[in-house]
């Protein structure tokens, strides 16, 4: 498939758009986690600034950006609250959907430059073919859940599986069922008010569901068996660049909670003791710790990330050697974040449990984060299959 590109580079930093909201979403953070979803202004101002487009195609007016970009954003943003960043990933990763649509129909949905997205890429939804006004598509039945953004998007997308006249799914050639990503206007989409949760409680990340709803051909593609855009970002796997969005909220939340402690420190004086927190050996023990948990994880990441962008950039792909050390890579900054972020919200003692402190919210949204499937422990047998050399269907690495 030929595109005609813009050219277009990014006309503005998105690290320093992301720095220019970190104030005011601190701020807010009480508000949006009261709200259970992102407030519209704010995700608003988050399209104006060009935060959704980081993975739609220059083409199409997006960044195509650097997925170390990606991360940095995020993480700038997570710093400051962790439920506005999950937002910004998921509706920047779900734009990756552009680099598979049809150039006339990913010029339709992404050319106006406000358009958000949200979708949930698990295949919970079912789908046959059929044919409306000599239009072909698919018939839709499913309900999602994890749908994050989706009160802010105009356009949602759900992964289903797609059934045969025998009711038996169609299988792909890389021998799994087939599936593809079916993108809805919001207007058709039924949202449950499902998100009562512990943490990342501002995402909005409610159930959503379509019934009987025709998805012309155009809207529908599968992330695994089509061909993207040969460009050097969608030669990353879609899983992998959502990983890296959980990744790099995670990164932010520990980066964000060591800042609090050490500015907690200098002030507090532990009950019992006569020392302030910052000259007991325990903190300064804990915040090492912390420290060097946080930035090796990082650096992992980002060297996993550069590997896989230098080769797709030399080579036009990246490898199955790539591909497995970004899972691995996410899944263990997820991790370390998670204990650092413990340490932190463990030292500050009885303070950190207060509404008021937020490494009470980091801490909970962090162990939101570690829940998501992509960063499972299954993950660590997966990629330890391959570091092994045991024969493994890579499909969905």
């Amino acid at each position: 498939m030929s595109v005609v590109t813009t050219g277009r580079k990014p006309d503005k930093d998105l690290v320093a758009a992301a720095e220019g909201f970190a104030e005011e979403i601190a701020a807010r953070a009480a508000e949006i986690e009261k709200n259970r979803f992102l407030p519209q202004d704010i995700a608003q101002r988050f399209a104006e600034a060009g935060l959704y487009r980081l993975c739609v195609p220059e083409a199409y007016g997006g960044h195509e950006a650097h997925p170390g970009d990606l991360v940095k954003v995020v993480e700038r943003l997570a710093r400051a609250d962790g439920s506005a960043a999950w937002c910004v990933f998921i509706g920047a990763t779900s734009g990756l959907v552009a680099g598979f649509l049809q150039p006339e129909e990913a010029q339709r949905v992404f050319g106006d430059p406000l358009t958000i997205t949200a979708g949930v890429f698990a295949p919970r939804g079912k789908a046959v073919r059929a044919v409306e006004k000599g239009v072909e598509g698919y018939r839709v039945n499913g309900r999602w859940q994890w749908g994050s953004g989706s009160r802010n998007a105009s356009y949602i997308s759900g992964g289903a599986m797609i059934l045969g006249d025998d009711g038996k799914p169609e299988m792909a050639a890389e021998g799994i069922p087939q599936n593809r990503m079916m993108m809805f206007d919001a207007a058709d989409v039924t949202l449950h008010d499902t998100w009562d949760v512990s943490g990342l409680c501002g995402t909005g990340s409610t159930d959503f569901e379509v019934k009987d709803l025709f998805v012309p051909a155009a809207r529908a593609v599968s992330l695994i068996s089509d061909k993207p855009l040969p460009r050097p970002l969608y030669c990353f796997p879609t899983f992998g660049l959502l990983g890296i969005g959980i990744a790099a909220v995670s990164l932010g939340l520990a980066r964000g909670s060591i800042d609090t402690l050490v500015d907690l420190a200098g002030g507090k004086t532990p009950q019992g003791s006569s020392k302030p927190l910052a000259l007991r050996a325990k903190a300064q023990l804990d915040v090492s710790q912390a420290e060097a948990l946080t930035r090796s994880a990082r650096a992992f990441l980002m060297e996993a990330i550069d590997a896989a962008w230098d080769a797709a950039v030399k080579e036009g792909e990246i490898t199955v050697a790539h591909r497995r050390d970004i899972r691995l890579a996410t899944t263990h900054a997820v991790q370390s974040a998670a204990r650092a972020v413990d340490l932190m919200y463990t030292l500050a003692g009885g303070s950190s449990v207060y509404r008021g402190s937020p490494l009470q919210r980091q801490f909970r949204d962090v162990h939101v984060a570690t829940q998501h499937m992509m960063v499972s422990d299954a993950t660590y047998e997966l990629t330890g299959r391959l570091l092994l050399g045991v024969p493994t269907n890579t499909a969905m690495l």
